[in-house]
């Protein structure tokens, strides 16, 4: 027999662990943890008149509850900052899904390989990041593969294809790129301490790298390797270049993180940044939800629980903006993890102080980014658009404009482009192209008459929204003939305009003359940008259409040849030109070509020849 919501209340257990509150439809929309359940849980249903209203609202949507019984109070720290992540309840403090950002990964191979990705695979593999900024990943990469020579390729190299001399070494090797694991020139034990040294290095510890690298070099001049030694000597000095290049702000040669948040209303942002030996190797930051009515100290404490629950790297000092709660178990936490001793300090004066005051402004400005973004997104509407509407008289900014060109020469291959601006930007996904298919003449207005009937009737059919504006690239011929179409399709009062390139003036319907929009009006260059990129979508397909023409269309008239046998003797022969000079013997001996075809192709290409 099921338990019902006041039994469960009255049966949890004393001891510490972990609740969580669910929603009717069985959702998790909170979790907490408690050195003693019982009390702490049904203090939510005390009535007390001094609750957060967050509070409120998630009492209200409580229908379920579970708990989860831990050893101690460690374990329930840890426990619930892993279920936070897992199920990013609503009313927790949550890091925003960072699905999107990108990992380093060190694949679980004999001989590793080092690549950026986006999807984690649980199969041994090592991955570092998440890499909030893109460009300083690709750039410590392109970094990593100039000063190690790790294999790029992706061989499947196992000691049997290496022992069966399956592969061959490539260019890599032979400018010292690679060191040739594919023919068995490195053993798997020397590449490993090579993917070591690059996991020190992205982790910051380029000094351990130097002095290991330092070590080899002496001893191979020891023993009078020479080469080696040198190579070794240059990837030493290259190392030492890149560290020159980054900033020195503290002179203690200690790991060390700076981590800061700023809270604006229900957004927050939290900042880590990494120095390593004294040096600022890099930063990342995340955005925070659900921080409404919580106390900055509670939410530098979640950002610090979420974010070191996957970092790969835990340095042994930790400088917080603000004092946290649960500081002891959090450090014996990390340093479980981290494998040493770890602290977490909150300085007030001095040069960490200043340290930390930076780390908070540069979370300040992150998080007023993201305001301004929520901003745009919602009711920001670019100079442009609204320019652009004040000249054209609209009633509504024209926030999304479909513009139509027609590309053909003498009618043929005749194409037809619709490219896409939302707010003032080319939005690409929307963007479509048509063979015209009505006319094999030359006549823009019948082409532009197919092309916007095609385009609305579908929109019609699929119930999608009308654009706030159309623009035709032409004069009155193809303003007239869009709005032909436009009234057959029962959408008379569509804004639409036609664009003519000579003059760049801008026709609308019942005007007969052009409209007098300035020069310096930014709407207009809006428009002409539309316009302009509207003919480039245009022309480049109608190229491709008739480069592909051009080359094969006369093979098209031979019967039996169709797309594969055409790519075929291109292939073979290299161009249409030379296949018609080419006895027929040498047609003959294409793989895919019969006797017969063969014929039939030699006879096509020299009777032609012969009646002209």
């Amino acid at each position: 027999m099921k338990m019902s919501f006041e039994e469960k209340l009255n049966n949890i257990p004393t001891k510490s662990g972990v609740y969580l509150f669910k929603s009717k439809q069985g959702k998790v929309i909170y979790v907490g943890k408690a050195k003693r359940l019982r009390p702490r849980v049904r203090s939510y249903f005390q009535t007390r008149g001094d609750e957060h209203p967050k509070v409120r609202r998630l009492v209200t949507q409580i229908a379920d509850l579970e708990t989860i019984v831990t050893n101690s109070e460690m374990e329930a720290l840890i426990l619930e900052a892993n279920l936070i992540k897992e199920y990013k309840p609503r009313y927790n403090v949550n890091l925003k899904d960072d699905k999107s950002y990108p990992y380093i990964r060190v694949t679980n191979e004999p001989f590793p390989r080092i690549f950026p990705t986006r999807k984690i695979i649980k199969d041994g593999s090592k991955y570092f990041g998440p890499y909030t900024d893109v460009s300083s990943m690709r750039s410590l990469l392109k970094t990593v593969k100039r000063l190690f020579p790790i294999r790029s390729c992706n061989l499947p190299l196992t000691e049997s294809t290496i022992q069966q001399g399956k592969y061959k070494v490539c260019l890599n090797y032979h400018i010292h790129k690679c060191l040739g694991p594919c023919e068995g020139l490195i053993d798997a034990e020397e590449y490993a301490q090579i993917v070591k040294h690059i996991v020190d290095f992205i982790n910051g510890r380029d000094k351990i790298v130097v002095d290991e690298l330092q070590r080899k070099m002496e001893q191979a001049a020891e023993n009078k390797s020479f080469e080696i030694a040198a190579r070794i000597r240059d990837q030493i000095n290259a190392i030492r270049d890149f560290q020159y290049k980054q900033k020195l702000i503290t002179p203690d040669a200690i790991d060390q993180d700076v981590v800061a948040i700023a809270v604006e209303d229900d957004d927050a942002c939290g900042l880590v940044m990494k120095i390593r030996t004294g040096r600022v190797i890099g930063r990342q930051h995340y955005y925070l939800s659900g921080v409404e009515n919580e106390t900055d100290s509670s939410v530098l404490y979640n950002f610090v629980m979420q974010y070191y629950l996957r970092a790969d790297f835990i340095p042994g000092n930790i400088f917080l903006s603000h004092k946290v709660d649960n500081q002891e178990r959090i450090e014996k936490w990390l340093a479980e993890k981290g494998g040493k001793r770890v602290q977490l300090l909150n300085p007030q004066r001095g040069e960490r102080s200043q340290l930390v005051s930076m780390a908070t402004q540069n979370a300040r400005l992150l998080l007023q980014e993201l305001q301004l973004q929520k901003m745009k997104a919602h009711d920001f509407t670019p100079h442009s658009v609204k320019a652009l509407q004040r000249d054209l008289r609209l009633a509504k900014p024209p926030r999304r404009i479909e513009a139509f060109d027609i590309s053909n020469i003498s009618g043929t291959n005749a194409t037809a482009s619709v490219v896409t601006f939302v707010d003032g930007q080319a939005y690409k996904n929307d963007y479509r192209r048509f063979k015209i298919r009505t006319k094999s003449t030359p006549d823009d207005f019948a082409m532009m008459r197919e092309a916007i009937e095609r385009r609305y009737s579908r929109v019609l059919a699929e119930k999608s929204n009308m654009p706030d504006l159309i623009m035709v690239d032409g004069g009155k011929g193809q303003l007239s003939a869009a709005l032909e179409i436009l009234t057959k399709l029962n959408l008379q009062g569509q804004p639409i305009i036609a664009l003519a390139k000579r003059l760049d003036e801008v026709f609308v319907p019942g005007s007969s003359d052009p409209q007098n929009i300035p020069r310096t009006s930014s709407g207009l260059r809006l428009l002409q940008q539309i316009r302009d990129e509207s003919h480039r979508f245009a022309i480049t397909y109608h190229r491709t259409l008739r480069g592909k023409q051009a080359v094969y269309s006369e093979l098209d008239d031979i019967e039996g040849i169709g797309r594969s046998r055409k790519k075929l003797l291109i292939k073979h022969f290299g161009s249409l030109k030379k296949l018609k000079t080419v006895s027929l013997e040498e047609i003959r001996h294409v793989n895919g070509i019969s006797e017969s075809l063969a014929q039939r192709i030699f006879s096509y290409f020299h009777e032609t020849d012969s009646t002209t």
